[in-house]
């Protein structure tokens, strides 16, 4: 099987980040044991299953909880939450599964904790799923790997471009098995559009068009008692201080879409959290999974007043070392999913749904000497798989790193309404000092990266 790439001077390939990734690991071999999975044992293990831990058991954390329990080859056996009410659920749930299913007969039941810290140091515990709210996804990420487990992070994978360097550095030194929760990447319709674009069939690329939808904003919120179920200083965290109100946070009375995914000090909007799935595939497809775009330029409007801070519509122009341009817009400008335009045609994908001009390259076939993209139809399974033959997974994380750094040079551009210049290899402007500024931002004390 042949993979064709183009190498360029600012451009990691897989390939290369894999060997690089396996050289550090090798010069701290004698600084840091190598730990194995208890799953990975052997027969005389006390389990051969995978050990799993759950920090972050709300919207998401829950149903990724959910699917991992529905792999025979992997155990929960403890969850993690700020919020009492939550972990005690996910705890019931967990306890319900196993019991009803008859899955193990010496399960003494799952823990609950509050810091994720506690955790992450029991040693028979050999991965951890997190589904915190996007400025508390680096330091648990960092604190698992350091300490030998392995790691699958909902996307996107970080707050800050520093926060990600950080993160898939720590990663490779400890030769962690890691998967972002970039779950379009395990999707065949996916897979497919990009190696039509990868193998030329529509020609050379020259445009990809990026769209998806926006929030809302709300108003001025009081300050309201913190329930006696939610620890929000800890909830808080590395984030500035800031009065509790029911929208900051989630949602007391159900597992509806927290209000926080709407709150700057806590994620980027919409860019990030769809942003972080289509830019994503943006990348797959034009092969520049290892580097990033040279030129950023974006516009989006914010709300004047509110809690709700992040942006709504927006436009954002991405140019690349080859020329091709990204446009990344809302949907009143772009319609959902992500366009790949060449000068022979056209291929569109979203989840549900793949269409290209001419209709012929829908039942292409891509060649055994054609680029083959990375093979997974279940993203969980396939970070399972990959725990037990410590194998690569569809979703690396310095791949997710790169991806998130897009959406976040969008933001930076929004923000500051003007052109910039980015330097993939060393991850920064080089032009303007007030935007570097913003490719880190600071954590309440105590905590750091």
């Amino acid at each position: 099987m042949k993979t064709r790439r183009t190498k360029k001077a600012n451009t990691l390939t897989r390939r290369e980040f894999l060997k690089s990734s396996a050289a550090a690991a090798a010069g701290t071999a004698l600084a840091w044991p190598v730990i194995v999975p208890v799953s990975v044992r052997g027969a005389d293990a006390p389990s051969n299953r995978i050990v799993v831990g759950c920090i972050g058991v709300g919207r998401m954390g829950l149903g990724d909880m959910r699917e991992v329990m529905g792999f025979k080859e992997a155990q929960v056996v403890a969850v993690c939450d700020v919020d009492s009410k939550r972990a005690k659920n996910a705890r019931q749930r967990v306890e319900q599964y196993y019991g009803s299913q008859g899955k193990n007969g010496s399960y003494k039941g799952c823990a609950t904790y509050k810091d994720f810290r506690e955790l992450v140091a029991r040693r028979d515990i050999d991965a951890v799923l997190i589904a915190t709210p996007d400025h508390w996804h680096a330091l648990p990420a960092i604190a698992a790997a350091k300490v030998g487990k392995d790691v699958f992070l909902q996307k996107p994978l970080t707050l800050t471009i520093k926060e990600g360097r950080v993160l898939s550095n720590t990663v490779r030194r400890y030769g962690r098995v890691f998967q972002v929760g970039s779950q379009q990447r395990s999707d065949s319709r996916f897979r497919q559009a990009c190696e039509l674009v990868r193998n030329g069939r529509i020609g050379k690329l020259h445009t990809v068009k990026v769209g998806f939808g926006t929030d809302p904003g709300t108003g001025p919120q009081p300050p309201m008692p913190i329930p006696e179920n939610l620890d929000y200083e800890m909830w808080l965290g590395p984030a500035p201080w800031a009065a509790y109100t029911e929208k900051r946070v989630h949602p007391q009375s159900s597992y509806g879409r927290p209000g926080w995914l709407r709150i700057a000090d806590y994620g980027a909007g919409m860019i990030t959290g769809w942003g972080a799935h289509h830019n994503d595939i943006a990348q797959w497809g034009m092969g520049t999974e290892y580097t990033g775009p040279v030129e950023i330029e974006g516009q989006g409007e914010y709300p004047k007043d509110g809690l709700w801070d992040v942006h709504g519509a927006f436009r954002i122009e991405y140019t690349y070392a080859s020329g091709v341009k990204v446009i990344c817009a809302d949907t009143r400008k772009n319609k959902q999913g992500i366009l790949f335009e060449g000068t022979q045609g056209w291929v569109y994908v979203k989840r549900g749904q793949i269409d290209a001009e001419p209709k012929s390259l829908l039942t292409s076939t891509i060649g055994t000497n054609e680029t083959h993209l990375y093979k997974s139809n279940n993203h969980k399974g396939n970070f399972l798989e990959c725990i037990k033959s410590r194998a690569e997974t569809a979703a690396l994380v310095e791949v997710g790193h790169r991806s998130c750094t897009v959406c976040l040079l969008g933001e930076i551009a929004m923000r500051l309404g003007r052109k910039l210049k980015w330097d993939p290899e060393r991850e920064q402007f080089t032009n303007d000092a007030e935007a570097n500024q913003m490719v880190s931002r600071p954590m309440r004390s105590p905590w750091h990266v």
